[in-house]
């Protein structure tokens, strides 16, 4: 690990100045913010989509019923001024403003809302995130500025995962008007931005929506102050570096983890860092394939990757190595030993795997029964995607056991991430609780996407019900406890690393500020304006 983890860091030192020397001179265009990111996403639908690139941008297109604050645990309003909430925690009743409207200027009402909160939950949409919406009874306007959400059970965690991006309220005439094409060739919301056009891998444009004044009381100026926002990919990590050092872009939260001190000595960038975040990286395993459906490989696996070097190689210390399946600071992380991760311990592999039969090959990748200890990784193509995989193939095959890796480009990516073709995968999730990541997981009906693991067990589901419907944060608590717990003592994954988000501004941008919510730097990009 030494090895690869000094190849590591010397291959990224070099990378800024080749990026600076591909980097033209053309600057961002004015009354323009120019985003640089690193991938694109599949499709802009709130209702179909879950990538973070997805969800950064519809969260400047769309507006939530409750908006979450800069700490990640404030519900504050949003479309609805006030809102209550019944004794027995299955009724809300929201009151909407009066004076939004969507891009097209058409009046929104109570009825829009219903509509879109519907349609997130509507099976034939075939949403993975719908279970989100929690164990809905009946979405109704009760006016024209009312809304009655009521439940068939309680969910503590409602209001949270209304101020996400899938709860964004769009417009019905548009939706039905492109059909499957909605977010992909046209998209109608009430938010500050609002959809130009989109050519997928190069850029995504807004406009600012002129009429636009009901922001969330988190920021200083409720109207949009920038005309136009393009969305720029720029997947080279170098370049994207150079582009923003140079001025052909203005702000990123996808700095190459390389670069972050750099840019904190470079004239004219400044950095900011929301301490609140929960984004955590991990490679899933596929339990019902063979080769990881057997524990003693998966606890292997655990025991033979350096955790702690490969995150010091991969970000640069932009990141911290996981010890159990939850972010310490995280609501219901569980700090009993028994929901910590095993130590690095190859040895400790080594004996595992020849107490469990499988023996080394002639090549030392090691064979039980004819199969090969061998399984195949699928993931999306990023530079931190590829210097993990390249790290964790090193130090399993000094164990005996065979990595194979498949990474795709994130367009095509979510697809191939809904098959059964794979044996483990890459991933990175945003959460704000032990409850909300542990449902977006685990749950059986969620098999097999977002399950990937295929993960079907009744005492899971059972404690996560617990979970999601408790009142009392003390039974919250216990329930993903033991949960935490079970699946850590499964090793269902292997956690690498809770990641920290910075922003990067150029010389142009004022107000820049970290947000984070489901990983989004930018939020709904207000109070942000250019000075020149």
């Amino acid at each position: 690990m030494r090895r690869t983890t000094r190849r590591l860091l010397l291959a990224a030192s070099a990378m800024l100045g080749l990026g600076l020397a591909e980097a033209t001179a053309q600057t961002a265009p004015r009354d323009t913010l120019v985003i640089l990111r690193e991938i694109d996403a599949d499709r802009y639908d709130p209702h179909r989509a879950v990538a973070f690139a997805a969800g950064e941008v519809i969260f400047m297109m769309t507006d939530t019923l409750v908006s979450m604050d800069w700490d990640q645990q404030t519900i504050r309003p949003g479309l609805a001024t006030s809102w209550t909430v019944s004794e027995d925690g299955k009724l809300y009743t929201f009151r909407l403003r009066e004076d939004v409207t969507f891009c097209d200027g058409r009046k929104m009402t109570a009825h829009d809302v219903v509509y879109s909160l519907n349609r997130w939950i509507d099976p034939a949409i075939r949403g993975p995130v719908r279970w989100r919406a929690g164990p809905v009874k009946e979405i109704r306007a009760k006016d024209d500025y009312t809304v009655e959400y009521e439940l068939t059970e309680p969910y503590a965690e409602l209001l949270f995962q209304l101020t996400l991006f899938f709860a964004g309220v769009v417009d019905r005439h548009t939706v039905e008007r492109l059909g499957e094409n909605f977010g992909t060739q046209g998209f109608n919301g009430t938010g500050p931005y609002c959809w130009v056009s989109w050519t997928p891998r190069q850029e995504l444009i807004l406009q600012r929506h002129p009429t636009y004044s009901w922001g969330p009381p988190i920021y200083q100026n409720p109207r949009p102050q920038i005309e136009r926002v393009i969305w720029r990919i720029i997947p080279d990590p170098n370049t994207r570096v150079a582009a923003l050092i140079t001025g052909q872009g203005d702000i990123t939260q996808y700095i190459p983890n390389f670069a972050l001190e750099t840019l904190r000595r470079t004239p004219g960038i400044t950095l900011a860092k929301q301490p609140n975040y929960f984004v955590d990286f991990f490679m899933g395993f596929k339990i019902d394939k063979p080769v990881v459906n057997d524990p003693a490989i998966r606890r292997a696996i655990n025991l033979a990757v350096d955790r702690d070097a490969m995150v010091r190689a991969v970000f640069f210390g932009a990141a911290d190595p996981m010890r159990g399946l939850i972010h310490p600071a995280a609501p219901g992380h569980d700090p009993d030993p028994r929901a910590r991760v095993p130590a690095h311990n190859p040895a400790e592999a080594r004996r595992i795997l020849d107490e469990a039969g499988w023996r080394p090959g002639p090549d030392g990748i090691r064979v039980k029964d004819g199969q090969r200890a061998s399984f195949l990784l699928y993931g999306i193509t990023t530079q931190v995607n590829r210097q993990m995989a390249e790290a964790m193939q090193a130090d399993l095959r000094r164990v005996g056991i065979e990595m194979r890796v498949q990474l795709f480009d994130a367009t095509v990516a979510w697809g191939r991430l809904a098959t059964q073709e794979f044996d483990a995968f890459f991933m990175s999730y945003p959460y704000v609780s032990a409850t909300d990541a542990l449902n977006l997981y685990f749950r059986s009906e969620a098999a097999p996407t977002p399950n990937r693991m295929n993960w079907k067990d009744p005492q899971t589901d059972s404690w996560l019900r617990e979970a999601r419907s408790a009142l009392d944060a003390a039974v919250r608590q216990t329930a993903v406890a033991n949960v935490q717990r079970q699946l850590t003592e499964a090793d269902v994954w292997f956690p690498i690393a809770h990641s920290q988000l910075w922003l990067a501004s150029g010389p142009r941008v004022a107000g820049a500020r970290p947000h984070g919510v489901y990983g989004s730097a930018l939020y709904r990009g207000l109070d942000l304006r250019l000075t020149r």
